[in-house]
């Protein structure tokens, strides 16, 4: 169980890599227009400075917004809990919880008096968020 939580990645979908990147670059080239303008003295160069530097600063906010929007929406997967009690002796053991597992199945033997031991309760176990304080 822990395996699967740890094996998936955050990624970015390349759709969205590739629209940011595509305006990188054609702002970056809007940016090296203007300096050729600028030598040429054309009135334009002011247009394609303007156009650089928006171009470049949008890339840049969506990117790092989108990597940031990743963090926050990982999911966690919450532990499972499984308690397993002796109907005979009354010997309680909460374990972590296995794939099959289901209440009043049979289990292994109770170490105490080695009569089958009976699953009474499967749950998750809830974290409570922290809540954030601004001052």
């Amino acid at each position: 169980m822990s395996k699967a939580s740890s094996s998936t990645t955050k990624k970015i979908s390349s759709f969205v890599l590739l629209v940011i990147f595509l305006t990188l670059a054609l702002s970056l080239a809007a940016l090296v227009l203007a300096i050729n303008a600028f030598s040429l003295n054309n009135i334009a160069a002011y247009y394609l400075l303007l156009i650089g530097f928006l171009g470049v600063a949008l890339s840049a906010y969506v990117l790092f917004q989108t990597r940031r929007r990743i963090k926050h929406l990982s999911i966690k997967t919450p532990s499972i809990t499984t308690t397993v009690e002796c109907e005979k002796c009354g010997f309680k053991s909460i374990r972590e919880f296995k794939r099959g597992d289901y209440i009043f199945r049979e289990v292994e033997p109770c170490q105490k008096c080695n009569e089958n031991m009976v699953i009474t309760a499967i749950y998750r176990e809830v974290q409570e968020k922290k809540k954030k304080t601004r001052f």
